[in-house]
């Protein structure tokens, strides 16, 4: 069962548990992959869902910060309600030396020399981590990567 098919199962599963957090959450998911779909005319892969859904945790964390810092405590607990539950989703993370593993790898399949051979590096990366990393934080040991060279 692909990602879409999961989500699905899980608004029907939360709708029979009148979960309404949970199904508010899941909605907001669904309309975005609808959304998209009718944009770009296309079938979404599992790829395409990671993509919404890594989309949409950035926005929540960038409102938690928000709210903390407005001092509205009860809206940071809902987008946190929704964050976890948008977390559930994203595949397993990979830890520091993993990722560090896979930008010495790209970096010695590309054969990239200096901080010019950037996009090429990245290029290789951005599908093999995508959903499973930080790509701001890969940008970063990439740049300190290229540099040593």
């Amino acid at each position: 069962m692909g990602l879409k098919e999961q989500i699905t199962e899980d608004m029907k599963a939360a709708m029979r548990a009148k979960d309404s957090a949970r199904l508010g959450t899941i909605r907001l998911l669904t309309a975005a992959m609808k959304q998209k779909e009718v944009d770009e005319r296309i079938e979404l892969t599992d790829a395409h869902v990671l993509a919404i859904i890594e989309k949409m945790i950035k926005q929540r964390k960038d409102s938690i910060t928000q709210f903390e810092a407005g001092g509205r405590q009860d809206l940071a607990d809902n987008e946190k309600a929704e964050l976890e539950v948008l977390s559930a989703y994203m595949p397993a993370a990979l830890s520091d030396a993993e990722i560090q593993a896979q930008v010495a790898a790209a970096v010695a399949e590309t054969g990239a020399a200096g901080p010019q051979d950037m996009g090429k590096v990245m290029g290789v990366l951005k599908p093999k981590l995508a959903g499973r990393a930080d790509m701001t934080v890969v940008s970063g040991l990439v740049k300190a990567a290229l540099s040593k060279a």
